[in-house]
Formats: structure tokens, C-alpha cells, sequence
């Protein structure tokens, strides 16, 4: 799970200020709409796919969003939680949660449009951010965006996810009549005679086995037995 925050400062002159402004703001509905947007046309641009809607991280995103607004407090446990752990309250059976946020200070009045594009920008150029938004592996995202009525400061909050349901689930199953071991992303594994081990992961996972090397499918058994050249490693 990766986390990652800013604070994106503007600074405005109390001259380009007009009364009422402040209390005008920007539609941030729309907002976020346009930086889900942005974020779809970025990852297609770097030629991975595009995310869709989750119903679940929407609400998680919109909670959160209004929590820091509403108190000020800001950060990726500002509520007392974590961002995988409010998914989860809002109902997303997750195998992988990231989230972005930020916090924007301006207390005059700021264009839908020109709120979106500096959240995006903002996101977009910093590192950690850009690595969220370009996870090879998710699958769907949230964006919610508020505004403190005491400040007019605007909060942000950007998630992606990857279901559960959208993990891969395998078996190694050891014939061998021996103990063996394997390794599946660089972690070793023991295995006793007759024994099965069942693995699920978030991501596209290679398992090593006595110099063969494999990305198990989803559903797919292997199995270790033994033939003249000692155990070996078979796909069923």
C-alpha cells in the first residue's frame, strides 16, 4: 500500500481578491470528475490501462476528504486510521489500496477548472504521487475534493484500488515423497511431503523452483514430483 501527501501552496494577492470571492469557490464535484479524467488520459499516455469507478472508494475518498476539511487536521492518518482501513470501512474488499492527498491554500475565489488542473499537477510532478497514479496493477479509483468553510483551504483526496476479487489464487502441491522449498518473489518457502500450499496475490507473481522459473495463473495448480532427475516442477 503507498501513501504519499502534499501541500500545494499558492499564494495570492489580497489585490486580485474580490468581495465574496472566498465564499464563491470552485464546484469540487466536478473537480474531482476532471482529475479522474486527467489521471485516465496520464496512465493511457504511458500506455497502462485506465481505471474504473468504485462506488466503495468513492465513499471512502469523500469521507476523507470532508474529515480534513471540516477539522483542518491533514495526513494520511488524520482521522486515526489508515487509507486501506477506511477502504475497508466503506465496504472495498481490497488487495491493493493507494492513496494520494493534498491540501491547497488560497482564500480567494479559484475556477473549477483551474482547481482540477493544479491538483493534477500537483500529483502528477511529484514522484511519489506519480508512482500511485501510474501503479501498473489497479484497477479503479476515487477522487473527492473539499472545502474548509473556516478557510476556504481545499483538501483532496486521490484513491486507487485493486479488489480482492481481482486477485490471483494458485496451489503448490508437493509429490515429491520429500521436504522441498520454493521461492515466490524472492520469499523461500517450505513445503513437506503431501503437503499443498495455497497463495494469493495482488500482483503478477514469478516462483522459482530448482532453476525453473514461472508466473502461476490464476486457478492453476503445480505440483512437485519426483522423476529420474529428482523433483521437478509441473504445471496442471
Amino acid at each position: 500500500m503507498l501513501f504519499a501527501q502534499s501541500s500545494l501552496a499558492q499564494v495570492s494577492s489580497p489585490l486580485q481578491a474580490t468581495p465574496g470571492a472566498r465564499n464563491a469557490g470552485a464546484d469540487t464535484a466536478e473537480a474531482a470528475r476532471r482529475v479522474v479524467v486527467s489521471t485516465n488520459e496520464f496512465r493511457r499516455q504511458e500506455n497502462l490501462p485506465q481505471t474504473g469507478h468504485a462506488p466503495q472508494l468513492a465513499s471512502a475518498a469523500r469521507y476523507f476528504a470532508d474529515f480534513m476539511a471540516r477539522t483542518g487536521k491533514y495526513g494520511h492518518s488524520a482521522d486515526g486510521t489508515e487509507p486501506a482501513a477506511r477502504a475497508k470501512r466503506f465496504g472495498y474488499d481490497y488487495c491493493i489500496v493507494a492513496e494520494n492527498i493534498a491540501q491547497l491554500y488560497r482564500s480567494d475565489g479559484m475556477a473549477t477548472s483551474e482547481l482540477a488542473t493544479r491538483l493534477f499537477n500537483g500529483w502528477q510532478n511529484s514522484p511519489e504521487h506519480r508512482k500511485n497514479m501510474l501503479e501498473p496493477h489497479v484497477t479503479e479509483t476515487a477522487v473527492a475534493v473539499a472545502r474548509s468553510p473556516k478557510t476556504g483551504r481545499y483538501y483532496a483526496v486521490q484513491l486507487f484500488g485493486r479488489p480482492a476479487s481481482q486477485s490471483t489464487e494458485f496451489k503448490v502441491a508437493n509429490r515429491a515423497g520429500l521436504a522441498v522449498s520454493y521461492t515466490l518473489d524472492g520469499r523461500t518457502f517450505q513445503l513437506p511431503p503431501r503437503a499443498t500450499s495455497t497463495h494469493r496475490v495482488c500482483k503478477p507473481a514469478t516462483l522459482e523452483f530448482r532453476g525453473k522459473t514461472l508466473q502461476p495463473a490464476d486457478g492453476q495448480q503445480l505440483v512437485i514430483v519426483n522423476d529420474q532427475n529428482g523433483a521437478q516442477l509441473q504445471g496442471e
